[in-house]
């Protein structure tokens, strides 16, 4: 007499089947914005509004859209003020963020856990209801309608920087301070010379989270960046939205072109990226 299998030993394909088919449904909700896109900064003007969204350009090497989008959208002038508020930002934070934690982390003073729960009380706060005193204090340094204006704002409000570097830094051991104490090491010799290149998986963290952040913000430069010639990447596609309708057309070749140089970073350093993510994940 043979006994019947157990349901999960007759069934196994129906769980195989439910996985392949959520991957499926992820791939098409990620990739069909940016299949229509492409699509669309093939197109003319005149395709735009005959056909539908998913329908193929009548030629696939029509390359108008995106000279128009990188001249009109001065698109090299963006992404040249991009690249200078990212480098500052991310050192900025970078560095603001490691000291404050070291200081958090290595010393003792008062009012210490006050200190820590500001951080936390800082990143509840929304951001949109402290814009009015903001704006005043950044017209009141001089710094609006610059380049400084952003990355003085990406610098400060960055919480989330000092306490990853402050997850890190709680596991590195203290007594590698004292021997470094032993030998005459002040307290920033050993932060510069110890605790900072050990530190190496939490600044890849912070400057992958930090660099997406910038490249992809558009309120603070449109708000505090007005002129045209500071605009950046974000944008620079506002330029083709006009009070009578947008040039989508022109819209998906600039936002291809701004896909473009994250796309070629992604796939150069994606061990890195998902090093970093996982190493941050595990403290």
């Amino acid at each position: 007499m043979t006994t019947p299998a157990p349901p999960t030993a007759r069934r196994p394909w129906i769980g195989t089947a439910l996985v392949y088919l959520s991957l499926v449904v992820a791939c098409l909700v990620v990739l069909l914005p940016l299949v229509v896109v492409l699509l669309t900064s093939l197109k003319t003007s005149r395709e735009m509004t005959e056909t539908g969204a998913l329908s193929l350009p009548h030629d696939f090497l029509n390359l108008d859209n995106y000279v128009t989008a990188f001249q009109d959208g001065h698109m090299l002038t963006a992404f040249g003020n991009t690249g200078f508020i990212l480098l500052f930002s991310i050192s900025g934070t970078v560095i603001i963020g490691s000291l404050t934690a070291y200081a958090i982390d290595r010393f003792e003073f008062r009012m210490k856990k006050l200190v820590v729960a500001l951080f936390l009380i800082a990143t509840l706060v929304p951001a949109v209801t402290t814009q009015v005193a903001t704006f005043q204090v950044v017209n009141s340094f001089g710094l609006f309608d610059t380049r400084w204006a952003p990355i003085l704002l990406y610098m400060g409000t960055d919480i989330v920087s000092v306490y990853i570097f402050l997850q890190f830094m709680r596991g590195i051991p203290v007594s590698l301070d004292e021997a470094a104490r032993l030998d005459g090491a002040n307290a920033f010799t050993i932060y510069r010379r110890i605790i900072f290149p050990l530190l190496k998986p939490a600044i890849a963290t912070v400057v992958i989270i930090k660099g997406i952040t910038v490249y992809n913000d558009f309120y603070i430069p449109f708000l505090y960046m007005p002129s045209e010639e500071l605009g950046t990447i974000s944008t620079a596609l506002f330029r083709f939205k006009g009070p009578f309708g947008a040039h989508w057309e022109n819209i998906s070749a600039g936002a291809v072109l701004v896909i473009l140089p994250t796309l070629t970073v992604f796939l150069f350093l994606q061990r890195y990226i998902y090093n970093g993510f996982a190493r941050g994940a595990t403290k």
